[in-house]
């Protein structure tokens, strides 16, 4: 599938980071991990950009997490975006052992860890929850001026720390680019709080598609996957500013696939 969407000349190809779902009444579920897939995709990939929607930093030390970034980069030839969060399914934390208190504490420290380290190759940082004393980035990846981070995040300290640090923001998930306009706003707003021009923070949007003849039904906030209504949704976020669409297709598969890219075309 990732040498396919590269033929098919799409922009990039992005992971989720779950360790594991359960929901009530369903039974349990999961996906392969994320940094051992990516390296994967990195490998057999040549163009395409390849990112993380999200990194779950309570689930790596984030010093080590800069780390395997800029590693990454390095096989990717310096195509990795590094998204990240907080988190938000405690079921996969408690299975994993994996601490689901102070989640907005321990992110906002993991970003201070991670962002120098990738920026400069250094940071010297004693936190609450994490410690990075005199850390450094050895050898540096292929970007000296350090890979992009994409924040995903809507509450206030989030979008905050957005402004502070992040080189681009996701919301998801907006079938419809009029539901995405608030949490632009809000995202602006809090870059102009900080001082900063909302212009230099990329705007990433998530798009749910599903194909409900192949299977998947359709559900709230989900669009059924037309090309017509693929190009005209691709219009409005580009309308918005939005510098990224990142489409979870369901059901995933190559027939889908080509079906998006209809879309696409018909957009472009």
């Amino acid at each position: 599938m990732a040498c396919r969407i590269e033929a098919a000349g799409l922009d990039s190809i992005w992971v989720y980071d779950h360790l594991l779902y359960r929901w009530p009444g369903r039974g349990a579920d999961g996906i392969w991990e994320c940094w051992t897939m990516l390296s994967a995709l990195a490998a057999v990939t040549q163009r395409v950009k390849i990112g993380t929607l999200v990194m779950c930093t309570p689930f790596r030390n984030p010093a080590l997490l800069a780390k395997m970034a800029s590693t990454l980069d390095d096989i990717s030839d310096g195509r990795l975006i590094l998204g990240i969060g907080a988190g938000w399914h405690q079921p996969e934390f408690d299975a994993f052992g994996v601490p689901f208190d102070h989640r907005g504490g321990r992110f906002q420290e993991a970003v201070e860890i991670i962002r120098p380290l990738l920026r400069d190759g250094r940071v010297d940082y004693q936190g609450t929850y994490y410690a990075a004393p005199d850390c450094a980035i050895i050898p540096r990846g292929p970007r000296p001026e350090g890979l992009p981070l994409m924040i995903a995040g809507k509450g206030p300290r989030m979008l905050r720390l957005t402004a502070r640090h992040a080189d681009a923001w996701n919301t998801a998930w907006h079938a419809n680019p009029a539901d995405a306009v608030a949490r632009i706003a809000d995202v602006h707003a809090a870059c102009t709080a900080e001082g900063r021009d909302p212009a230099t923070l990329e705007i990433t949007v998530g798009l749910p598609l599903v194909y409900s003849d192949l299977g998947t039904p359709a559900f709230a906030n989900s669009l059924e996957g037309t090309p017509e209504k693929i190009a005209a949704a691709l219009t409005g976020f580009a309308d918005l500013g939005v510098g990224h669409v990142i489409v979870d297709i369901a059901p995933h598969t190559p027939e889908t696939l080509d079906r998006f890219v209809q879309g696409v075309r018909l957009y472009r």
